[in-house]
């Protein structure tokens, strides 16, 4: 994967990888969406066990700081308090199984998780069988 130039406190960063220009956190995990948040609501859909496989993209800022990203970046309060980081009104988070950088373990994950463009929009598009590994067991969250 390839970014572009971000500084540290970048909330969000633009990336190339297998699938096409794609967001990821300041930390270089991969960003995704979840089918299941209705966007411009002002709230998560994913509570629960879902939030432990599904961590929140959070910032210390009501205005995060972005490094190639195009969309309309905000914030909502996230489902622990935290204030959890909007791509074009949909909340963002990252995968578990995702274990280091560039991976996108969660990308279709129960047909309802999905990884995000800079301009964010979704990505429903997968990679070749084989390419990815297997996200089994966490369907619906």
């Amino acid at each position: 994967m390839t970014s572009v130039p971000a500084s540290s406190s970048d909330v969000l960063v633009a990336m190339s990888s297998s699938l096409g220009k794609i967001v990821v956190s300041g930390q270089m995990m991969t960003v995704y969406v979840f089918d299941k948040d209705t966007p411009n609501s002002g709230k998560s859909s994913c509570t629960g066990k879902c939030a432990s496989t599904w961590p929140e993209v959070t910032s210390s800022s009501k205005s995060p700081q972005v490094s190639g990203v195009t969309g309309t970046v905000g914030t909502i309060t996230g489902v622990d308090g935290k204030t959890q980081v909007t791509l074009d009104g949909h909340p963002l988070y990252t995968f578990a199984k995702d274990s280091g950088p560039g991976e996108i373990k969660g990308q279709g994950v129960g047909g309802v998780w999905w990884l995000v463009g800079p301009n964010g929009r979704m990505i429903t598009k997968t990679a070749s069988a084989g390419k990815s590994s297997s996200a089994r067991g966490y369907g619906g969250y």
